[in-house]
């Protein structure tokens, strides 16, 4: 899946299938914020590049993260199709729209 922007309920299921891990919906978040390397978000959410690696990879083939090399690192960023909305406390993603709590997002709690 590419772009959630247009997605079957099935593939709206998909996606949150996806998002029922802490982790990746931790990157989401950061990634609210904008573009972020694999060490600062590694460094953030302070888990082993390997395993972050993986949840990265989980993201991509599910089009709801983009990866760009700079340099000798990676940078990511959100896909198109997922859009931070209502104040940068939500994820709209095409089927739904995915809510956090405003006093974790003030907090800087991710």
């Amino acid at each position: 899946m590419t772009d959630l922007s247009e997605i079957s309920p099935a593939s709206c299921a998909d996606a949150l299938k996806t998002l029922a891990d802490g982790t990746r919906l931790a990157v989401l978040r950061l990634l609210m914020q904008g573009t972020c390397r694999v060490g600062e978000l590694g460094e953030a959410l302070q888990i082993d590049q390997s395993l972050l690696s993986h949840h990265l990879q989980v993201l991509r083939r599910a089009g709801m993260v983009l990866a760009t090399r700079v340099g000798k690192g990676v940078e990511y960023r959100l896909a198109p199709g997922v859009r931070p909305s209502d104040g940068g406390v939500a994820l709209n993603l095409g089927c739904c729209e995915l809510t956090f709590p405003k006093e974790e997002q003030a907090d800087g709690v991710v």
